[in-house]
């Protein structure tokens, strides 16, 4: 078996929430550039409906993530069982 070489690692220049982040990926820079665009847009119209610090921002932002990631979790097992079943039948 050959030796593949590690994947090559890239830095892309984000602007999250008016601050500039170095951020290293292996994948595509497109996909950060957008991950971090859609971070941007939501600490941004949280900002825009309370007077909370920066931080606060993050955090909420962060649960309205983990919220989302939880419920994507949820359909996954889901369809996964419906998958199951349908294949078992």
């Amino acid at each position: 078996m050959a030796n593949e070489a590690p994947p090559e690692k890239k830095t892309v220049r984000v602007s999250i929430f008016n601050q500039s982040y170095s951020l290293v990926t292996t994948g595509k820079e497109s996909d950060v550039e957008d991950l971090a665009h859609r971070v941007d847009e939501l600490m941004n119209n949280i900002a825009r409906g309370t007077n909370a610090d920066a931080s606060r921002i993050a955090v909420l932002a962060c649960m309205h993530l983990a919220d989302e990631l939880r419920s994507a979790e949820s359909k996954h097992r889901s369809l996964s069982k419906l998958l199951e079943e349908s294949l078992t039948d």
